[in-house]
């Protein structure tokens, strides 16, 4: 999985207030692909590495048997300055990135597998990330 975008317009953004993480998502609300998935309850920020490790355990569990689509990506650089600088002199250095979660929004995606063993992927791979979620099925 990629971690970060290829090029960005502008270098460094300000800082992330949770003013656009209230609201309920539109867009990514419903299961497209898979069969079952994993759905936030709450909104939240995601580091990449809370998602690779999600990811790492859903393909531990799927073998080679079932798909995974992965619905988010870190697209927002965040920036911190060392603990023994002084003020000024600039923003600082990329320290990680993020991905915001609105609430509603779904995260995993997996078809191909029965039921109750994806169910059981799933649990395993919730406690990873520090949002609270649950999982839903595609009813057709």
């Amino acid at each position: 999985m990629k971690q970060y975008p290829s090029n960005l317009k502008f270098k460094k953004y300000h800082k992330l207030n949770n003013f656009n993480l209230k609201s309920m998502e539109k867009k990514n609300f419903y299961i497209n692909n898979g069969n079952i998935a994993i759905k936030s309850i709450e909104s939240g920020k995601l580091n990449f590495k809370q998602i690779e490790s999600c990811r790492r355990t859903i393909k531990r569990g799927l073998k080679k048997i079932g798909n995974l689509w992965i619905k988010l990506f870190t697209n927002i650089p965040i920036y911190k300055k060392s603990l023994a600088s002084r003020m000024g002199k600039g923003k600082g250095n990329l320290s990680h990135w993020i991905a915001c979660v609105k609430k509603g929004t779904v995260l995993f995606e997996i078809s191909g597998l029965n039921l109750k063993k994806a169910q059981y992927v799933l649990n395993k791979s919730k406690t990873k990330l520090p949002v609270k979620t649950k999982i839903i099925k595609n009813i057709y």
